[in-house]
């Protein structure tokens, strides 16, 4: 029973600490504050464009995000996302609410190791979506 608990009490924590030490109302942002929903608005073709220009023989996630509200939010998915080696790639369009990560083709992607990323960060992915090039 602990074993089931200690994952949910460790994730919970960090989903406290995450809000109380990024005041999402402070004026210290770069970013105008407007909790965009990823799933309302449209992939740019021109920046997925650029995103993949370089890019040959990976699997794109396309992810559209609700939370991200601030260029402080963008900075710690992207970080996140970095820590993983099999990660190329990273694009944040904060004002879309989508979030592009480009990863090796030899990665099997988790849809909900992707969803766990943005809990943790205090955001909610609401669709995922793998395209492979």
């Amino acid at each position: 029973m602990y074993k089931l608990l200690l994952p949910l009490l460790i994730l919970q924590t960090n989903i406290l600490f995450a809000s109380s030490t990024h005041d999402h109302d402070s004026d210290n942002h770069a970013y105008m504050h407007k909790n965009i929903d990823g799933s309302n608005t449209v992939i740019d073709q021109n920046k997925y464009n650029i995103f993949v220009k370089d890019l040959s023989n990976v699997k794109i996630a396309i992810v559209d995000v609700k939370g991200m509200v601030c260029d402080f939010c963008a900075r710690g998915i992207e970080k996140t996302f970095y820590d993983d080696k099999s990660v190329e790639k990273v694009n944040v369009d904060l004002g879309a609410g989508k979030v592009l990560v480009a990863y090796s083709n030899t990665k099997k992607i988790d849809v909900d190791e992707i969803k766990n990323i943005f809990l943790i960060n205090g955001q909610t992915a609401t669709n995922v979506i793998i395209k492979e090039l």
